[in-house]
This record gives C-alpha cells, structure tokens and sequence, in this order.
C-alpha cells in the first residue's frame, strides 16, 4: 500500500516552469497516451480510406492526408497544453480569427480541394472520360486535388476548377461506356416522298464507316415545321470525342444526295403585304 502511494505522489508531484507551467509526470504520460491512440485512429481511418481508392488516387490523396494528420497533431497539442496548466485562451483567440480571415480568402481554394477530394472517392470522373462543362467539351488528361485538366477538340487544354464540378451540370458522355448516341437534322419540303428521304438518310448514315452497325440506326419524323418537313436521323458512335467531324461529313454527304435526288431543303421565306402600298408600286 505504501509503494502503491508513493507511485501515485511521484504521478502527482507538481513540476512549474515560469510562473504559469505546471505539470505533472502523470499529465505526461496521459499526452504520450493520447498521442499514441490519436496515430492509432489516424492509422486505421487512412487505411479505410485507401482500401477504395486507386494506385493513383492514393498518391494524390497522400498530401492531404499529411494535412490531416498535421492539424490533428497541432489540436491535440494545444489541448494537452491546456491540459497541463498552459493557458492558451489567447493563443486560441488569435487563432480562431487567422483561421476566419485565411478561410475567406481561401474560400473558392478550399472548395477546390474539398471537391477533389469528391471526385476522386466518388469517381464521378475518370482520366480518358469525355466530359462537357458549361458548354465546353473536352477529353480528362488529369484529375488533381485542385483542378482538372482535359484537352478539346481544338487540341487546347482546358483547366477546370474541381468546384465547377459541384456547382455546374455535368455531362459525362463516356460515362455509360464508349458509344454514344449522335444525331443529325434535315427539313425537306413538303412534296417530298417521305419514305425516299427516311431511306435514303439510312444508307448515307450506314456508309460512313465511323457509324457503328449496333446499335442500328434510325430515323424519326420529328414535325411539321413552319417551311418544312423535320427529320432526325440517330447513330451510333465509339469515338464521340469527334462526333461533331462525323456529323459535319453527314450533312455535306446529306445535302449532295438530296440536290442528286431533286429533294428540296427549304429555308425560311416571308411574304410582306403593304396595306397602303406606295403609289410607285401600284
């Protein structure tokens, strides 16, 4: 019994640095215990984390989990600190207010990286994916914590930043694989034969040997327009990065076949009547 007392004296004897520092070996000890549990937790979340990411993901995931554990480390130090004796009330206080004015000016950096991180554990994007954001269409090269880069149809790399990706609609056309619907319209006037201009779209569409023969093509008689008859003919692509190269040598070939075949491609026309026509016209 006086041994287990004497260990507990020696736990609690009080040791004071300065004026305001005082701890005791039993406070040690508890920040090497909390430390140990805090690398731990720390261990065992990254190593969840990692089971679901890729060889890739895992090396852009690296620095931010450095991060992580850095702030982790830091917190717990400042609260063992307080817990020893060590008054912080005005470390924590100018920390709180470094932390507001760092965090508005960090804002749009922060949601970068934090829908990086989104789209790196919800692969909602892969590298090679074809993808189209507020208008501009492009092929992903990269994907990092900050941005995304893809290059365009013109050879031009386009440098997106992650948050677009939350606040923008985002169209993933390889998404489902890598053939997409395509399609091309054409109006014809309205003493065309309708079943001339709905076969005669099939065969040029099956001649282009970028059309895929599965799925088939298609033709839809979409309305009846103003000045014209509106078809839509459908297609399949495996190279839908240069779809629109497709459908441009669809309607130069389009446009030949119906001048060779007499079918015409109206366009718009108005007819204005003067009520009061000037006398130089009556």
């Amino acid at each position: 019994m006086n041994v287990l007392n004497k260990i507990i004296g020696v736990l609690n004897y009080e040791f004071t640095i300065g004026d305001s520092v005082t701890f005791t070996p039993k406070s040690v000890l508890i920040v090497i215990l909390v430390f140990f549990i805090t690398s731990l937790l720390l261990k065992l979340f990254k190593k969840i984390i990692y089971r679901t990411l890729s060889a890739d993901a895992k090396i852009k995931f690296k620095s931010v989990f450095s991060f992580i554990n850095y702030f982790i480390y830091i917190i717990v130090i400042l609260l063992t600190l307080q817990n020893i004796g060590v008054n912080l009330t005005a470390v924590f206080a100018a920390s709180a207010a470094l932390l507001v004015g760092v965090g508005l000016a960090l804002q749009t950096f922060i949601q970068d990286i934090i829908s990086g991180i989104f789209i790196l554990v919800d692969q909602s994007v892969h590298v090679g994916d074809i993808i189209e954001v507020e208008g501009q269409i492009g092929k992903v090269e990269n994907i990092k914590l900050r941005t995304t880069r893809a290059v365009t149809r013109e050879n031009k790399v386009l440098i997106i930043p992650n948050h677009k990706f939350l606040i923008s609609t985002l169209f993933n056309w390889t998404e489902n694989g890598v053939i997409t619907k395509e399609s091309v319209t054409v109006g014809v006037s309205y003493d065309s034969d309708v079943d001339q201009v709905t076969q005669l779209l099939l065969d040029l569409v099956k001649q282009n040997d970028k059309v895929l023969e599965d799925p088939e093509p298609f033709v839809v008689f979409n309305d009846f327009g103003d000045n014209a008859l509106q078809f839509q003919v459908f297609f399949a692509l495996d190279s839908s990065f240069q779809a629109n190269i497709v459908k441009s040598d669809m309607r130069y070939a389009i446009f030949k076949a119906f001048q060779k075949e007499n079918i015409n491609i109206p366009f718009p026309q108005r007819t204005i009547s003067f009520l009061n026509p000037p006398k130089s016209l009556q």
